[in-house]
């Protein structure tokens, strides 16, 4: 069976953080849209839940969405903690010079994903069910934004979050491409350039709204 391989797991990963990434520009690209302003952040956040009517419902999309999105992180992460397990298992001395061999990345990849998992949950309860918004208004996403960033932990939290998707970002794309087998000596500068820039761009494009916010220069 595919899933009970090693490559099969490491597949696994790769398709689901594929389907991540494409959800992390997306939802970057949305985020920027509160430097036009309330009007514009409100009614993108309104139209996300008219797509595909009137064959959808109302905000059926956006369900959708969140149950492909939810199984891909579980997928990911079961793959993620089964294939540790394994090479703990395969490898139970520890490398004498596993440090010099190892980019910060890699050695703090897996919790990085921790990080994550826990802010994924933090991040609904403040923006999706307003549960922990300070001043949370249903159907105003923009000022339930500069609410939760005007906070020091609210802002603090998201900031440490987006860091950590950075360097997931970095090594999850180098380590798909080597799964994948479209790495070679000859492409692999253009992977390695691809994936720094890349999460650098994920990484501003995301710190961007709460430092906005925290700095006053969005409120």
């Amino acid at each position: 069976m595919l899933w009970g391989s090693t490559i099969g797991k490491k597949a696994v990963m790769a398709a689901s953080g594929a389907v991540m990434l494409l959800y992390l520009v997306a939802h970057m690209l949305g985020n920027l849209k509160i430097f036009f302003g309330p009007d514009d952040l409100n009614g993108y956040a309104a139209w996300l839940r008219t797509i595909g009517q009137p064959f959808l419902g109302h905000a059926w999309f956006l369900w959708i969405a969140r149950v492909v999105l939810l199984v891909s992180v579980v997928a990911h992460g079961v793959a993620a903690y089964q294939l540790s397990r394994r090479d703990l298992a395969a490898r139970p001395q520890k490398y004498a010079r596993r440090r010099a061999r190892s980019s910060y990345a890699t050695r703090t990849m897996r919790w990085g994903g921790v990080i994550l998992a826990l802010f994924i949950v933090w991040h609904i309860l403040d923006l999706t069910t307003l549960t922990v918004n300070p001043r949370a208004e249903e159907g105003h996403p923009y000022q339930n934004v500069v609410a939760s960033f005007s906070t020091w932990y609210g802002g603090g939290i998201y900031v440490v979050a987006m860091l950590a998707v950075g360097l997931h970002v970095r090594h999850g794309f180098w380590s798909a491409a080597q799964t994948l087998g479209v790495n070679n000596a000859r492409r692999d500068r253009v992977l390695k350039a691809t994936a720094n820039v890349l999460a650098l761009v994920l990484t501003a494009g995301f710190l961007a709204v709460p430092v906005a916010v925290m700095i006053g220069a969005v409120k």
